[in-house]
């Protein structure tokens, strides 16, 4: 009963996200945040008849799991574009290692199911989703970190975003560490509480994006982009260097 009240409260936040978000034109901005948004509405939706087929939920479960995993990786690239674009050559080589970071833990997310012996079966949240929340938590660690060493400010519907999936993913890595630990019954902690903490982000989004807020523009110049242009010089002027290294070394 509880479980289905969860669910119930988290189609109902889904459902008004999702229009507010086009009412506000808000999912034009994000489409790949309200994407991800719609994805797990259409699995909420579907889950419930589902469940009465033992063979098809699990291959549904696990299907729509790695496929949140992807589209979430999805909206934090967005949420990079959009929190850094007054900064372009920042955001294009943060969204390149990011998702340089994404596609390695995806395809070693991938073969370590494939090596479990009937996957779709045996295999646990751990293994399938332990890397990428990692990863995931990290982007968001590492954004809140550059912006609050620049002092950026952020806009109220960036903010929102930060919030909520800071606190999802804090959760699921905690939960996924005791699961990984052994710790006992931290798996029914994981079914039980993981729940709570989406509709928890939930509720933070819709207050934050309920309407369209741009990102303040900041009352003194922030040497972000000057500084990502000394590294990459630098960095340019080693590669330089080493190629020359490397072709006099071939070359003797």
């Amino acid at each position: 009963m509880i479980s289905f009240l969860i669910l119930s409260a988290g189609i109902a936040l889904e459902l008004v996200l999702l229009t507010r978000g086009v009412q506000q034109g808000l999912i034009r901005r994000y489409p790949a945040f309200y994407s991800y948004i719609g994805f797990v509405l259409a699995s909420d939706v579907l889950v419930y008849p589902v469940h009465f087929y033992k063979h098809i939920y699990l291959y549904f479960y696990w299907f729509t799991e790695f496929s949140g995993l992807v589209l979430g990786c999805l909206a934090l690239l967005e949420f990079y574009r959009a929190a850094l674009a007054s900064y372009p050559g920042t955001a294009r080589m943060a969204r390149a290692l990011l998702g340089l970071i994404f596609v390695v833990a995806m395809i070693k997310t991938v073969i370590k199911m494939m090596n479990v012996y009937e996957w779709w079966f045996y295999a646990t949240p751990v293994q399938v989703e332990g890397l990428l929340r990692v990863c995931q938590l990290l982007a968001i660690s590492l954004l809140t970190v550059l912006f609050l060493f620049y002092a950026i400010p952020f806009g109220k519907n960036l903010r929102g975003i930060l919030l909520g999936f800071g606190l999802y993913l804090s959760w699921s890595v905690i939960c996924l560490a005791l699961v990984a630990a052994g710790v006992a019954k931290a798996q029914s902690l994981w079914s039980y509480t993981l729940p709570i903490s989406y509709v928890l982000a939930l509720f933070v989004w819709t207050v934050h994006l309920w309407s369209y807020q741009p990102n303040p523009v900041p009352d003194r110049a922030i040497p972000l982009e000057q500084d990502y242009l000394r590294v990459a010089a630098a960095t340019q002027r080693r590669l330089h260097t080493a190629r020359g290294h490397l072709a006099k070394a071939v070359g003797s």
